[in-house]
Formats: structure tokens, C-alpha cells, sequence
């Protein structure tokens, strides 16, 4: 059971997520993305907003979707966690103390992601606005990056393709560029 508690290799991930697609092309034509669950669970609870009346119902599958992912999660990380410290490379760590940050936290430094890093006005509004940028993002370029980056790009669709670089991009100039300047914002 030892393969439970590490990492699968990129190797048997990879294609497992690739299948994916096929499997629910075969499954009625459904396309694989997280974003539009919000919108399936505001419908669900009976929003009056027009934007949230229509059938849900034929969507429920992403919301048992959603909900095995959650689940998934919480089993991987209470249940199967692995004990041992993050292992990050030496640059890695030279970088993110270069930043002022503690990579012996591991993946989740605890000057950003504690309960004092968020309750302090900053971080919350900090927290605030990067959640309002990526709904924003999302919801403009018509979904998320691995509704994008896994169904529109094995459709060969154009307008992924511009998405999923742009997403990339943005990633590259926010971590490069703006996360140093945030960071120094933020103490």
C-alpha cells in the first residue's frame, strides 16, 4: 500500500487524466471543468437570479463530481497524508526565503496561509481580491484552466488555446513580478 502515500508518477497521472476526456465525451458529450460547479450549486439552492434559472439537473454530475474531489482531497490528506516533510529543491528553497518566506513550512508558507496571515487586514484583503481575479478570469474566459487546459485543448479549440497561455502567462508575470512586490506590501 506504500503507492498510496506517495506521489504517482507523472507517467501513469498524466494518462489517467487524459482519459478522462474521452470517458466523458463517451458519457453524453460533457466537457470537464471546475468553474461552472458554482454556478450548478447556486442554481441548485434556488437562487432567483436569472442568470442561475435553468436545468441543473442535467449538470449534476459535475456537482457528485465536485464532491469527489473534496472528498478525494480529504481522504488524501487526513488518511493517506505522508508524514514526511516536503522535499523542495535547494533553489526552490533560496528562492522563497529570498522572498521572505519560510520553505520549512512546506508547501504552504505560513506567513501567507495562517490564520493571523488572513485575519490581519492585508491578508484578508488580500485574500479578497485574488479570489475576486480569479472568479473574474474564469468566468471572462469562459472557464478554468483545466476545463481549458484538459477538454478545449484535446478538442483542438482555438480560443483554449489562447486561454491556457494565457493563464500560463499570467501565472509566470503574477509569481515573477507581482508576487515579490505583494509580499513586501503584505508585512
Amino acid at each position: 500500500m506504500e503507492w498510496l502515500t506517495h506521489p504517482w508518477p507523472w507517467y501513469v497521472a498524466g494518462p489517467l487524466i487524459g482519459l478522462m476526456v474521452p470517458l466523458l465525451l463517451l458519457l453524453g458529450n460533457r466537457r470537464f471543468g471546475i468553474s461552472s460547479s458554482l454556478r450548478h450549486l447556486c442554481a441548485a439552492m434556488g437562487s432567483r437570479l436569472p442568470f442561475f434559472r435553468y436545468n441543473w439537473r442535467a449538470e449534476g454530475w459535475n456537482l457528485a463530481f465536485v464532491l469527489g474531489i473534496v472528498l478525494g482531497g480529504f481522504v488524501a490528506g487526513v488518511w493517506l497524508a505522508n508524514p514526511q516533510p516536503v522535499a523542495l529543491n535547494p533553489q526552490t528553497q533560496a528562492a522563497l526565503e529570498g522572498l521572505g518566506l519560510s520553505p520549512d513550512s512546506g508547501l504552504l508558507p505560513k506567513e501567507l496561509f495562517s490564520w493571523a496571515a488572513v485575519l490581519r487586514p492585508e491578508g484578508f484583503l488580500f485574500l479578497l481580491i485574488g479570489g475576486f481575479l480569479i472568479g473574474f478570469g474564469a468566468r471572462w474566459a469562459a472557464g478554468c484552466t483545466s476545463g481549458h487546459a484538459i477538454t478545449g485543448l484535446s478538442a483542438l479549440q482555438r480560443p483554449s488555446l489562447v486561454a491556457t497561455l494565457g493563464f500560463f502567462l499570467g501565472g509566470l508575470v503574477s509569481a515573477h513580478g507581482l508576487l515579490p512586490w505583494l509580499l513586501a506590501w503584505l508585512r
